[in-house]
């Protein structure tokens, strides 16, 4: 049977209703593909990773982080400036920019080894790939996701808050 892969964001949880939701999608592995492992203001810090790793210690979820997956600080100031012209902040946006999108499919996806990745998914229940925005589609992580399932088989779905 094929791996099974959701993803998740930070943005539009709290800490009961992220554990819960990964609860409900039988996660065994959290997969944190942020290159800063946290969010700014008091309203995420259980986001931060200390807390996090904390958190799903006690829900005996396993955690592991993937930087190479992160967008570098360049990519992310090309999607910025995109959401400036477009005047969207990053809690509000719905996609991700063409030249994003494709600036990291060659800079970072297309290097990336996902079969040591795809080798370290959990043969029973599903991993979750971690990034903060709410919607998938506006995140590096739906690249991930659609690569995997693409070559690798790994069955994806989303969480939203």
């Amino acid at each position: 049977m094929a791996p099974r892969l959701i993803t998740i964001g930070v943005y539009g949880f709290d800490l009961p209703t992220f554990l819960e939701a990964l609860h409900f999608a039988e996660v065994e592995m959290l997969i944190d593909v942020r290159q800063r492992r946290g969010v700014r203001g008091p309203r995420y810090a259980w986001a931060n990773v200390i807390r996090l790793r904390a958190a799903l210690t006690a829900h005996d979820i396993a955690y592991c982080h993937h930087r190479e997956l992160a967008p570098t600080t360049e990519l992310r100031q090309v999607q910025y400036a995109a959401d400036d012209r477009l005047g969207v902040g990053k809690r509000s946006r719905e996609l991700l920019d063409e030249e994003y999108r494709e600036r990291y499919v060659s800079e970072i996806l297309d290097r990336a080894d996902l079969g040591t990745l795809v080798a370290e998914l959990p043969a029973r229940g599903s991993a979750a790939l971690l990034c903060v925005e709410a919607d998938p589609e506006a995140c590096h992580r739906s690249l991930i996701a659609e690569r995997l399932a693409e070559r690798h088989g790994v069955r994806i779905s989303h969480i939203r808050p």
